[in-house]
């Protein structure tokens, strides 16, 4: 029987009421695990009026009791993080090591976010005028809403609450309906680690959930990660209901192959940043550009053997490099690309369709996948397929591979492999992308930087975590005081003391 999930309400797990569900399956093995219930827009609303009876009260906490608690949670977090591991693996699909690496990036914000009490240091001028200060605060919004992708169950979440907790917000968080265990998991150690009740909500739904917080009177900023046509229209929507937004879209991040890069160390990038989660992932490489031909055919040489040999297989499977993709229309989906780029004259030099394992066949699996001779005009190359597929575009020099960079509709991530470091700077200075690595695959800024992409890969002013991510959560408050001149008091000979 599968295993009925429930929202986390008011400090308790509570069962759905709208009579709606949605599937959850265990991706290696087709078979269903659990059933998550979809609310209604009745039951969103009364999950925000509960939260938003206790933001005075969190919001009256001191940022030093906010920081003990969240550290508490990260202990409970070092502690279980195979527990947790293991259940993104089990509804996700990717492998365990990875499933692992993915809880210990969100700790890192978790980490960060411990440090409430100086992220919230306002700002002091004496004397702005004649024996008069002015000074600024920052103070919580209020309730907030978090809607997070399938890709990341537990690290996109972690990105987002730990900051708008220290910041002294609730929230409201709307996961994925595909994987939504973890941030179950999530909201049941925040309340073990002492977060009063009402202060983080989990509330499972589909695009009803999603439209019912964005109309919500009491929220009063939405995050977003997910797909661009997605984020367009929850950063409009957001706009007419007068909400703060953050979303981040999609990615089609290229990799530029110098003539003078370290082939090898370029080949395990691509194969990592590629193929890692399955290709589940907005900072994936899914377009390497080699520069020349001669640097083309010698990454070609190399990298084709590596993607046939990839192993894939369940995420359990602890020799498993790749493992299956979220679900069965996802899988058709990813395929039905590949026979796109075939129909439109790329070389498939891989062919990762239809593979079956013995023992799951039922799973939702797709080999690693390698086109080359892929152009610009293909819609393998402009959109986003979200899958291990890597198209290879040929240019001829190092402008020509700057200009499809900055040409392309989105701007999340990119990477430049070389030696030259005139041609690196260059590169970091001349690419209109959020996030730049030099011989670095995968550029996702550490938890005290802030995470975010370009162009159509972000709508709204602030990047994720880190500094921005404390500006989005806060309101800033100025503050210019002017007192008369009067009797002071006489001596105390104690030692003072905060009273």
């Amino acid at each position: 029987m599968p295993t009925q999930i429930s929202h986390f309400i008011g400090g308790k797990l509570v069962a759905g009421t709208s009579g709606r569900t949605a599937p959850v399956y265990n991706p290696a093995t087709g078979v269903q695990t659990g059933e998550v219930p979809l609310a209604s827009a009745a039951e969103v609303r009364a999950a925000v009026e509960i939260a938003n009876k206790a933001a005075p009260g969190w919001a009256a906490t001191t940022p030093l009791r906010r920081a003990r608690i969240l550290n508490a949670f990260l202990r409970i977090l070092e502690e279980r993080v195979d527990q947790i591991a293991e259940v993104v693996s089990a509804e996700h699909g990717k492998v365990f090591s990875d499933a692992k690496g993915e809880v210990q990036r969100g700790m890192e914000v978790v980490e960060f976010a411990t440090a409430a009490p100086q992220l919230l240091k306002g700002e002091i001028t004496e004397d702005v005028g004649t024996r008069i200060d002015s000074h600024a605060v920052r103070q919580p919004l209020g309730v907030v809403a978090g809607i997070t992708p399938f890709n990341f169950p537990a690290m996109v979440p972690m990105w987002m609450f730990p900051v708008a907790l220290a910041c002294g917000n609730c929230f409201v968080l709307k996961p994925s309906e595909r994987d939504p265990s973890a941030s179950l998991l999530l909201a049941q150690w925040l309340k073990e680690a002492g977060l009063p009740d009402g202060v983080f909500t989990v509330i499972h739904g589909d695009k009803t959930a999603v439209d019912a917080l964005l109309d919500d009177p009491d929220i009063q900023a939405v995050s977003f990660v997910g797909s661009t046509p997605i984020a367009r229209y929850i950063y409009e929507t957001a706009a007419r209901t007068g909400k703060r937004c953050q979303a981040l879209g999609g990615a089609k991040n290229h990799m530029i192959v110098m003539p003078d890069a370290d082939m090898d160390q370029a080949v395990d990038a691509l194969m990592g940043a590629a193929y890692g989660s399955a290709g589940e992932r907005c900072m994936a490489i899914s377009v390497a550009v080699p520069v020349g031909e001669a640097t083309a055919e010698a990454l070609m040489a190399k990298l084709e053997p590596r993607v046939r040999a990839l192993k894939v297989g369940p995420g359990t499977d602890p020799e498993s490099e790749m493992g299956p993709l979220v679900t069965k229309q996802h899988l058709e989906r990813v395929s039905g690309y590949v026979d796109q780029g075939v129909a439109e004259g790329a070389k498939l030099v891989v062919d990762g369709r239809g593979l079956k394992l013995q023992g799951y066949e039922d799973g939702y699996y797709i080999g690693g996948t390698l086109f080359d001779h892929v152009t610009p005009d293909m819609r393998i190359y402009k959109e986003e397929i979200f899958g291990p597929v890597l198209s290879v575009v040929r240019a001829d020099s190092y402008d020509t591979a700057a200009d499809l960079i900055n040409k392309h509709e989105f701007g999340n991530g990119t990477a430049i492999f070389t030696r030259d470091g005139d041609a690196a700077r260059e590169f970091a200075h001349r690419i209109k992308v959020g996030m730049i690595g030099i011989n670095v695959p995968i550029p996702v800024p550490m938890a005290f930087h802030s995470f975010g992409g370009w162009k159509a890969s972000l709508f709204g002013d602030h990047h994720m975590h880190g500094p921005e991510g404390v500006r989005f959560y806060t309101r800033l408050k100025t503050i210019t005081t002017r007192w008369p001149t009067g009797i002071r008091a006489g001596a105390e000979f104690v030692m003072p003391t905060m009273k």
